[in-house]
């Protein structure tokens, strides 16, 4: 897979693949406009809606009902390094789902393949290369 990144203006940074552009923006105190996501919540909140579709299958194999559930996703900081040191997911169910599909939701949501990336990252290598301008 490839995506094409660019910089369209401002603080803009955009991903390109398939048929998607996912548009990326900083808050304006870091000079951008706000008109999108960090790349960084963006990264974030991959988690929780892989994970979210870990218990969205779970629950369709089972024929049992996602109204009314949801996931709530909690990153604590680490106060020496400033870096996320703990990512909780919290999946909130309502009182009528029955209590002995619960630990297998949990179970359901650790699947998640962005979760199985951050616990077994991938290795990294940045180059650069001339191109000429189209």
């Amino acid at each position: 897979m490839e995506m094409i990144i660019d910089l369209p203006g401002g603080a803009r940074v955009d991903a390109h693949f398939a048929n998607f552009t996912v548009k990326t923006d900083q808050p304006t105190v870091g000079g951008g406009e706000d008109s999108a996501p960090t790349p960084f919540a963006l990264f974030l909140s991959s988690l929780g809606t892989c994970a979210g579709i870990y218990v969205l299958g779970f629950c369709r194999q089972r024929g049992l009902s996602t109204d009314g559930i949801r996931i709530a996703q909690r990153m604590h900081s680490n106060p020496i390094t400033g870096l996320v040191g703990k990512i909780e997911l919290e999946i909130q169910v309502p009182p009528e789902f029955p209590e002995k599909y619960r630990p297998a939701l949990i179970r359901s949501a650790e699947q998640c393949a962005v979760k199985k990336h951050f616990e077994n990252p991938p290795s990294f290598e940045i180059t650069t290369k001339e191109v000429a301008l189209a």
